[in-house]
């Protein structure tokens, strides 16, 4: 596979992708399990000249480089991250769409399980740093993921905390730390909220910190230090796109 592709697996995430954007899908295999549910994409490849093919899975483990490809691999586009321009900044704030940043989410499994979490409650903007211990959609990310990646999109800044900083012209950015910040979100004021996840040991880094309107900590029983960063982001995303499901 080229350094330009990637490997989309399992049929939720193929079947996603083909609905959102079924050009960027290159090729297609799959095992004879799985053939009778991707005719229709089979017929578009077919239709568009590009390869579909039903192998092994022993074929299906090689493409995809994991044993977990669910009897499907669509090879598609890799996704080029790009930084939101200050202007889509303010038209996002003005349509009060929340906001994801992830302050170098080091795990591709975790990362794949924010997406979805952000892609169930509606959640289409997320933000990650340039930075070497910062998780990148991968093949594993979009497996978990299970489609949502089609329809979050992922963007890349230079610095979070530079870019945290411009976000609070339009937005309330909350932090979610472990200790010491607050017990409630407080989704009620004037200005959308951001919220900001911090790394699965570390945290939220210092300056990431210091960026933010204020930081948030999940009260719990005591029993265990914090929830899992994927289950940390499902509680307070649910408190953020409050307004959201109350709008609709």
């Amino acid at each position: 596979m080229r350094n330009e592709e990637l490997a989309v697996c399992g049929l939720s995430a193929v079947r996603s992708r083909f609905e959102k954007k079924p050009n960027s899908i290159r090729r297609l295999f799959f095992d004879e399990a799985t053939a009778p549910c991707v005719g229709n994409i089979c017929s578009a490849l077919a239709t568009a000249k590009k390869i579909y093919r039903c192998v092994e899975p022993a074929e299906l483990e090689k493409i995809s480089g994991s044993i977990h490809h669910g009897g499907i691999v669509a090879v598609v586009d890799r996704p080029v991250l790009k930084s939101p321009h200050p202007d889509e900044l303010r038209e996002w704030g003005r349509l009060r769409e929340p906001v994801l940043l992830l302050d170098c989410i080091s795990n591709g499994h975790n990362l794949g399980a924010i997406i979805r979490t952000a892609a169930f409650f509606g959640v289409t903007k997320l933000i990650l740093p340039d930075h070497p211990s910062a998780a990148l959609p991968t093949e594993a990310t979009y497996r978990v993921a299970e489609g949502g990646l089609d329809h979050v999109e992922v963007f890349q800044v230079k610095r979070l905390d530079l870019f945290a900083h411009e976000l609070r012209k339009y937005y309330t950015v909350i932090g979610a730390d472990t200790r010491g910040g607050h017990p409630d979100l407080d989704v009620s004021g004037y200005k959308p909220i951001a919220l900001v996840m911090g790394n699965e040991e570390h945290g939220l880094a210092d300056e990431v910190a210091a960026a933010c309107d204020r930081l948030v900590t999940i009260p719990g029983s005591g029993r265990v230090e914090s929830l899992n960063v994927s289950a940390a982001a499902a509680v307070l995303l649910w408190e953020c796109t409050r307004s959201l499901r109350q709008a609709r």
